[in-house]
């Protein structure tokens, strides 16, 4: 009989510490040989509790902004969102919550690394802002030293003060308590790294994040893959009317002394490891968005054709996989050079240029088959919120070695 209560009270004992145990138990844990980040901006319609963040390694905030050489949020009620987001790490401690600073457009970069004393003040101001909101890394968007696009302030001098700027903001996030990810988001055409000494900048930061989307823009002659994976060669393009726009393009950069090619992920990944940098610091992009296309003959499909301007600029992939996807007008074409999908109506004469569940699972592939560091996206309010999303199917192919 004792014996039997001293069994019984064992059993109860193990049942209560498996129960307690149990509450402390990641809810979710991502197990990818590759980092699957993702940019995020926040909305209403979509709070930081109801994002999949079990299929994320690292999700990036955006965005900051250099204002009066320091690093904010133009609104400081944008940081209660950050602090929603940086609590779901009880449930999902894998995941790494990280700020980018910049993006399209935004200006004070090249002021502010131009003087010693204007980096230091803007270092000191990231590692406040990372310690006051517990984060676990840094993402420089700046677009783009030595360039000054979207009317940004550029000067010659940024290409060795980008360095500058990344060897000391690295050194500063290397004296927090927690873990710091330090990362760029670098260009997915070759100009681009005219413009940085890339190896040295190479020592400082954990990953290039390769903006391998837009790479034609909305306002594009022609049609084209923003965001194609596979090598496109001149004999792909040759005899379409997008020729003529290649042949300008390269008339054009001889006189800056550069080459144009097609673009595409594998052409500038191949780039920039010729050019010295480590496969494993290698992140890929995808677009979680479209680029449409209006005016545009049904020739080829309509790729490679003229167009006569953008159509509604750009679309969340979850719009497209609503309105375009199921419309019997518009028909889905699978370009196996690109590796990329195109949607396209004669009816109407659009062409839309987009990545879908298919071509992110290449992308993911061709990250894990390269060895690279892995895949990131802009940016997941786009996503659709059904069940088989980009994300989802990205993640399932991290997962495959």
């Amino acid at each position: 009989m004792r014996n039997s209560r001293l069994y019984f009270s064992f059993f109860i004992a193990i049942l209560v510490i498996s129960v307690l145990v149990s509450f402390n138990i990641p809810e979710h844990k991502n197990d990818s040989p590759i980092v699957v980040m993702g940019y995020y901006v926040p909305e209403k319609s979509y709070q930081p509790e109801q994002l999949p963040l079990n299929q994320l390694t690292h999700i990036i905030f955006s965005f900051t902004n250099v204002i009066d050489g320091k690093m904010k949020f133009r609104d400081e009620k944008t940081g209660e969102k950050l602090k929603q987001l940086v609590a779901q790490r009880k449930k999902h401690p894998h995941l790494k919550v990280m700020i980018a600073c910049g993006g399209w457009g935004a200006d004070g970069f090249s002021d502010m690394a131009y003087t010693k004393e204007n980096r230091d003040k803007f270092v000191k101001s990231v590692v406040d802002f990372n310690t006051k909101y517990e984060l676990d890394g840094l993402d420089m968007d700046w677009e783009y030293p030595a360039i000054p696009a979207a009317s940004t302030g550029a000067r010659p001098e940024d290409k060795k003060n980008f360095t500058l700027l990344m060897k000391e903001l690295r050194k500063a996030l290397n004296t927090l308590k927690r873990q710091q990810v330090l990362t760029f988001a670098s260009a997915g055409w070759k100009r681009y790294y005219d413009n940085i000494e890339l190896k040295e900048v190479m020592l400082y930061a954990d990953f290039m994040n390769v903006m391998t989307y837009d790479q034609v823009g909305g306002n594009a002659r022609y049609t084209g893959h923003h965001t194609a994976l596979g090598r496109i060669e001149d004999k792909d393009i040759k005899g379409l009317p997008a020729w003529d726009y290649v042949k300008d393009r390269r008339e054009a950069v001889k006189k800056r002394g550069t080459n144009y090619d097609p673009r595409s992920v594998e052409r500038i990944i191949d780039f920039c490891i010729e050019n010295g940098v480590h496969p494993k610091q290698l992140v890929i992009g995808a677009a979680f968005y479209g680029r449409a296309w209006k005016g545009v003959p049904p020739e080829n499909n309509g790729l490679y054709q003229p167009n006569t301007g953008s159509y509604i600029g750009w679309s969340g992939y979850s719009q497209i996989r609503k309105e375009f996807e199921p419309n019997v007008d518009y028909i889905r074409y699978w370009d196996p050079i690109a590796k990329a999908p195109y949607l396209y109506s004669a009816k109407d004469s659009i062409f839309i240029s987009y990545d879908d569940t298919v071509s992110v699972r290449l992308k993911t592939a061709y990250a894990l088959k390269k060895k690279l560091g892995g895949i990131m996206f802009w940016q997941l309010g786009n996503d659709t919120k059904d069940e088989d999303s980009l994300l989802k199917s990205m993640h399932e192919a991290s997962l495959k070695n």
